[in-house]
């Protein structure tokens, strides 16, 4: 007790445990409760000293009642496909990479109703009604590309074998709004006409050069000023190569739905006054499929009437 209250520097839990030790047990109550009263409104202040930092915060909450459209673009691609030495004019690992991202994006934002892809670039829509994130458009975006790069990483193995990933890969996003379905339909014939054109350019281009013997500027000098039936017609008349029977996934793209599949599975199940058995259960679940296929007709939108919502009308 002689040393309670003195001047020696003690630290301070050993200065706080002497005083404690020499209070009754009510004291004790009373010091830690005036400590801590103490300390809770120390704590509020401070939070309240500080929380005006957040008045610099924007706000991009998503307009309501608008599709909601994350694009992606690989950025510098042209050098990661040279380091990695992808095949020209169309790697089919690179694309399947691609999409199987893209996929593992959908099925961990399950309100993108449909994806496009096409070369290095993905864009995911989001249905109008949806809260995911409260609409905010920057975690919209961080999360859709944060999971697209890390799935590209992930799964680049299953696509490259042991073929080593020599360089992080990134990508660029943006978000964009499209208040109707005609709007939305439009972007995404966009997309698939800048495949068309980009992938007929490639084809034509590197049959130049792989086929042709021409160096990379003598076949882009080649090129300048043609139209889509002058290469047609220079993969046909040079090359004998029909365009339109070029792979489909080259020519559309990637498109990836929701879809509904039966799935059977065996169960061991016991029923009233009988033994155990097995049965056979079907049961419907969403999955994600890729498509390569016209998205400019009706057809498509025809047969998947789940990916746009009704117009409100006033």
């Amino acid at each position: 007790m002689n040393g309670l209250y003195t001047n020696q520097p003690l630290g301070s839990s050993l200065m706080l445990t002497r005083r404690l030790s020499g209070l009754g047990a009510g004291g004790r109550t009373w010091f830690i409760s005036s400590i801590s009263r103490s300390f809770t409104r120390s704590s509020i202040m401070a939070k309240s000293k500080f929380e005006y930092v957040r008045s610099f915060e924007t706000d991009d909450t998503c307009l309501r009642n608008c599709y909601i459209v994350v694009r992606l673009d690989g950025r510098n691609f042209h050098r990661f496909s040279e380091q990695h030495t992808f095949t020209k004019p169309n790697d089919d690992r690179a694309l399947g990479l691609m999409a199987r991202s893209a996929r593992s994006v959908m099925e961990e934002l399950e309100d993108i109703v449909i994806a496009y892809g096409q070369s290095d670039e993905f864009s995911f829509v989001f249905k109008r009604s949806s809260t995911w994130f409260k609409r905010r458009a920057s975690k919209l975006m961080t999360h859709v590309a944060s999971q697209f790069s890390s799935s590209y990483v992930f799964y680049w193995k299953e696509f490259f074998g042991e073929q080593p990933l020599l360089c992080p890969p990134s990508f660029d996003g943006r978000v964009v709004l499209y208040p109707s379905n005609r709007n939305l339909r439009d972007y995404l014939c966009w997309r698939q006409a800048d495949c068309h054109i980009n992938n007929l350019y490639n084809t034509v281009f590197w049959a130049l050069v792989q086929k042709g013997g021409l160096t990379t500027a003598q076949a882009d000098d080649r090129l300048k000023g043609t139209l889509a039936s002058d290469k047609n017609e220079i993969l046909f008349s040079e090359f004998d190569i029909n365009y339109n029977n070029e792979s489909a996934v080259h020519r559309k793209g990637t498109s990836l739905v929701w879809e509904k599949k039966d799935e059977t599975v065996t169960k061991r199940m016991k029923l009233p006054n009988t033994e155990e058995k097995e049965v056979r259960v079907t049961r419907s679940r969403r999955r994600v499929e890729a498509l390569h296929c016209d998205l400019i007709g009706e057809q498509f939108w025809e047969e998947h009437p789940d990916i746009l919502e009704e117009e409100e009308t006033c």
